[in-house]
Parts: structure tokens; sequence; C-alpha cells
């Protein structure tokens, strides 16, 4: 058989000639997603922390307090801080400024030997000069060495040489200024700011570095501005943590050590509610996945707490030791880590590799649990109460574990009112969680059963937000969902267990619909937030209207695409508007056309960008108070106005 001319050239083509070396950052503008994840909104914001981490990371070496960030009517952003303002001297050997080296060289910065920076924040050193390749324009002022300097990068590729503009004036401080554009060639999707991101992001930043001052200004509103500033650092934190809740004891247990290893800061209160609320951080990155500095709380403290209860008579000896969970029942709390070479790994990279960091946490916490113990006899009897309490309702969830293990839980037999798939393949099934039989019997009829099961809910579940694990455990149409996601529940979960890979809520676009997906929400983030972590978790888009023009049906999600869509085809007449009270309107066909069909279908991916912002909305949605419900419409109310009520 002859050889494919096609094929054979296109084999001899691959030679010394087909090697190409991306220059400077040209890397960046090819694959911008490898640096910072995304070109969609969570990119865009991603160049703005970028730059803020840079000025923090001067706050942590102890030269920068204030920081300023500004975001103007064009959307672009300036970030001030007053740090030692970054270096201008020539490094003769690359024959240019050392800021534009910073400015234009991936993996260059004070961040690799250990001389500019003792602890930074910065992983990969690619910081600025990532958002300068992705910004349209970009301007430096620098104030260092007697002088004002100034520079400007257009795309990433400097517009002349770094220039003094001026002598600093008497008492007038050093610092950076960055101004930049971000490129809308790159962010197609949108190049706006939200303020909402922005702020909730600098507070926890503020939490982190006490004493440390963030300012937040958006030109775009007018008074719309905010500035964070905590002395009790991640004290102040836990306090904002449990604002939502009730505390069980009135002292934040608090401990800042430093030695050789690593810098150790642990912060925490127990509160009334039945989850908990710890979160960890290595040199201010979020470690979303725990690692060595989690291990090492988590064993100090279930080991502090016991010896303490077992000493003072408040565990009987025939009792067996409180568990792990027991303890952590309603604690909130925050664990920092500071290291020269942190190591992070996991499958997102945050989760702290360091294992000598374990040792230095455990001890430390042990040492200061117990002294603090001692010293607060009232509080630590509430303390111990409360995982008491804890372990008598785990007992109770153990013996409904026991009565429906055949029925639901740990038995391979699937719920009844689920319409299973046909697929085994994880990878290629969706699990459709429907609002209400009706929908689900329109759901079953069109799905394409190949690769979608069905599983109908009878009415609102359980707010898990306000009830403990055997109260959860004994909801039927709980019961229904662990059993039909087949991954187990809270420490049993095991994500490779998952049955499906996409599970997706459906639900009617009123505000029953919009209840039922947050109550569900609330049980996956409380009892399964690996799913969510994992990118499994998502929300149906039905449509709201159905118009008719001409025998042909055009289907639109809310009031503004129903407008755009009336002025594309009014010219004509003839058009009729029909308004989706609910899923159970649209027949099979209409709701395979409209929301289930891959090839036409839009879901919405759940994701969590901070786990500490995700557990205070649920909390203030959610959990008993009223005023945090109260607080959060107010402040909401603008987003709300095309919200059907």
């Amino acid at each position: 058989m002859a050889a494919d001319p096609i094929l054979q050239n296109a084999k001899s083509a691959y030679d010394a000639s087909s090697i190409q070396v991306l220059e400077g950052l040209e890397a960046v503008k090819r694959r911008p997603g490898m640096y910072i994840g995304s070109t969609g909104p969570r990119g865009l914001h991603h160049l703005v922390w970028e730059i803020v981490d840079n000025s923090i990371d001067e706050a942590l070496a102890g030269y920068c307090d204030r920081i300023s960030v500004r975001v103007h009517p064009d959307n672009s952003v300036t970030v001030t801080d007053d740090g030692r303002g970054m270096p201008v001297g020539k490094m003769e050997k690359y024959d240019k400024s050392a800021v534009e080296v910073i400015m234009t060289t991936l993996h260059a910065g004070g961040k690799f030997g250990g001389q500019g920076y003792k602890v930074s924040g910065g992983l990969h050193g690619v910081g600025a000069s990532v958002v300068n390749a992705l910004s349209e324009w970009l301007e430096l002022e620098i104030k260092r060495d007697g002088h004002v300097w100034f520079q400007r990068y257009e795309r990433g590729f400097p517009q002349g040489e770094i220039e003094k503009l001026r002598k600093l004036k008497k008492g007038e401080g050093t610092g950076t200024t960055i101004r930049f554009m971000p490129d809308p060639e790159v962010f197609t999707e949108t190049v706006e700011f939200s303020f909402d991101t922005l702020s909730r992001r600098f507070r926890e930043s503020a939490f982190l570095n006490k004493s440390l001052e963030i300012h937040l200004v958006d030109e775009r509103e007018e008074g719309r501005e905010v500035t964070y500033r905590y002395e009790g650092g991640i004290r102040d934190f836990v306090a904002h943590i449990n604002e939502s809740k009730d505390p069980v004891h009135k002292s934040v247990f608090y401990f800042h050590r430093e030695e050789d290893a690593g810098d150790v800061e642990v912060a925490m209160q127990w509160n009334s509610g039945f989850q908990d609320s710890v979160f960890t951080f290595a040199n201010n990155i979020n470690t979303h996945e725990g690692g060595a500095h989690l291990s090492g709380f988590r064993s100090a403290l279930t080991r502090t707490i016991n010896d303490y209860a077992r000493q003072k008579g408040l565990l009987k000896e025939k009792e067996d030791n409180l568990t792990g969970d027991d303890i952590r029942e309603g604690l909130a709390a925050v664990i920092s880590v500071k290291l020269v070479d942190p190591q992070f790994e996991g499958q997102t990279k945050t989760k702290l590799g360091n294992t000598e960091i374990k040792g230095l946490v455990e001890t430390n916490t042990n040492r200061y649990l117990a002294e603090f113990l001692e010293e607060h006899p009232s509080e630590a009897k509430a303390i111990v109460n409360k995982a008491l309490q804890a372990a008598r309702a785990r007992q109770a969830a153990r013996k409904v574990r026991d009565t429906i293990r055949k029925g639901y839980l740990e038995s391979t037999t699937l719920p009844g009112k689920l319409a299973d798939c046909s697929s085994k393949d994880p990878a290629r099934s969706e699990l459709y969680i429907v609002e209400g039989d009706s929908a689900g019997g329109s759901a079953k009829q069109g799905r394409d059963r190949n690769f979608q099961a069905i599983l109908p809910l009878r009415g609102k579940i359980l707010n898990v937000e306000k009830a403990n694990m055997n109260k959860v455990l004994s909801n039927a149409e709980i019961q229904a969902m662990i059993s039909a996601i087949g991954a187990g529940v809270g420490d049993s979960f095991n994500l490779a267990d998952a049955r499906y890979n996409k599970i997706v809520i459906m639900a009617d676009a009123d505000v029953d619909g919009n209840h039922i997906r947050t109550l569900v929400l609330t049980f996956l983030y409380r009892n399964m937030p690996e799913l969510i972590e994992a990118g499994y978790v998502y929300i149906a888009q039905p449509p709201l209207y159905r118009i008719r023009h001409n025998r042909r049906d055009y289907y639109v999600k809310n009031d503004a695409e129903l407008q755009e869509t009336l002025n594309r085809i009014r010219a004509s007449g003839n058009v009729e508007v029909n308004r989706f009270k609910g899923l159970s309107e649209m027949n099979p066909q209409q709701l395979w056309d409209t929301t289930m069909n891959p090839q036409n279908r839009t879901l919405l991916q759940v994701t969590i960008d901070s786990a500490a912002v995700a557990d205070e909305l649920f909390t203030a949605l959610m959990g008993d108070k009223v005023e945090p419900r109260r607080k959060f419409i107010e402040e909401n109310a603008r987003e709300a106005k095309n919200i059907d009520a």
C-alpha cells in the first residue's frame, strides 16, 4: 500500500524549524488561563490580587502600613502602597532597570533568594509581569532613592526607559503606584470589576495582616468606598465569623508563636451551631485543601480537650473519648502560618506540604490551649459540654444510620424515585435533582436516558444549617440524594465513589425555586463540599418566557433577554409571549430543548472562591438570626431589581 503523501508531509514537517521559543511575555499572552486561571471574571480579578499581594508582601516584610485600591470609571485600577518602592537601579546583566526586568520577565523578583523578602505570598514570582502582559496599558509611579520615577507599558512593552519626574518633597514617603487597564482583547467576556468581590478579598487580607489598612474606592458609584483595618488580626476574623452565630463562651482563644521553623497564629471560638468553620492560611494564601498545619491543629485540639475533660471529671471513665468531629462541631477557627519556603501540593496547589509545620502547630496549640482551659474554667466547661452534646447527637445519628443501612445510605439499592441512566461512567453521567414530582415526570420523559438520571424532590428539604446530623440523616429527601450520588456523606464522603460528575439542580425560576436551590446547595456545601470544589455541581437555567412568532419558538431566561428578542423580531408583528410559571408547565420536548439538551442548554457551575465568604453567606441566609438576612437584603437590594417575586 502506498504511503499517504499528506501524512508523509505532516511527519516530515516536525523538525528543528518547527520549534518555537516564546520570548518575554508572549507565553502569557498565548495562554493566559495558565497564569490567571481564566479570562472570565475570576481571571480579571486575579490581576488585582497579583498587584495587591505584592504590596502585602511589603507589609509582611515590615515596610508597608497602608494599601489603597481605586477602581476608575473606565474600569482601570490603581493600587498604591507606602512600601519601599520597586527598585529602579540598572541591572547590568540585562542592561535594563530592575523594575523593567520585573515587569517584563517571568520569575523575576525579590522572593527567590531570601534577600528582598523572608516571607512572601507570591507563589511563582510571575505576578506583576503577568498583569503587565494582559493589560492594554500599565503605568508605574515609584517613590524611592530621593525621586519620583515613571514608566508606561502598552500590552507588556515599555514605551521608553524609566524616567525621573521630580525630586521627593521633604517628608514625602516612599512607595509604589501601579495603574493598569485590563486588555479587552484578552478579557472578551467583561472588563468590569465587582466591588463586592474586591471588598471581600481585601477584608480577608486585612484580617490576616494585623494593623494593615486596605482602602477601596469605587469611582463608578458615588460614595462607594470601604476601609479595612483590624488591630486584633485573626481574633477579629473569628469574631466576624461568629457575628451571625451565638458563641458558647465569651473569650476568643488566641496565640502567636515565632520560631525558626516558622510563624504560627491560631484563633478560635465555639458557637451553638452544628457546622465547623475552620480556615487555614500559609503566607496569606488560603489553603482550601488543608495540609500539615491543619493536621497538627486537629491532633492537638482533640487530645487537649479530651485530656481536660478527663482531668476535670466532665468525661466519665467508662465513656469513650470525644471524637474530632464532636469537638469541632460549632468551632470557628483561623490557623495562619508563615514559612520561608512553603511547599504547596494537592489538586489545586492549595494544600500545605511542609511536614515541619505540623509539629510546630501541634505543640503550641496543645500548650496554649491547655493554659486557656485552666485559666477560664467556666468557658472550658461550656466548650466541653458543647462537644458532649455533639457526641450524643452523633450516637443518635449512628442509630439512624443503622436503621436505614439496608435502605439508602450503605446499600447498593438506589432510591425508588431515581430514574437512573444506563451509563456507568461517572465522567459521562449526569444527575438532575428536580423540584417536584410533576417536573420530575417531564424530565424523565424528555431526558436522554443514556447519560441523564433524574431525582425528583418532594417539597422543600430540611435546612441543614439549623439541624444536627441525626436530623439531617433522618430526612427522606436527603437520604435519597445521598444514596443517588453514592459517595457517602460528611467524613465518610469519598469523591471517587460519586456516580455522576455532573449534578444539576433544576428548579422553577421563582422565589420558591430559588429557596429550594439554596436548601440543596446548603446541604451539599455543608456535607459534600468536595463535590463543589471538584466542579461537579451546576444550576440549570430554565427559560422564563416562550415567544412564538411566525410559527417559530424563542425561549428566553429573563426580562432583559425578552426585550432584546422582541426588539429584534417585532417589526413583522404577530408576536405571542407566554410566561412559564414553573418547570411543570413545559412538556418533555420543551424541557429537553431548552434546559437539558447539551447542545442548547446553559448551566451555571457552582464554585467556591473563598470558603470564608461562602460560610458567612450560608450562615446569614440560612441560620437562626434574622438580622444578618435583613442586612444582606439591604446591601444587595440593587441586585434584586430584575428578580421575579
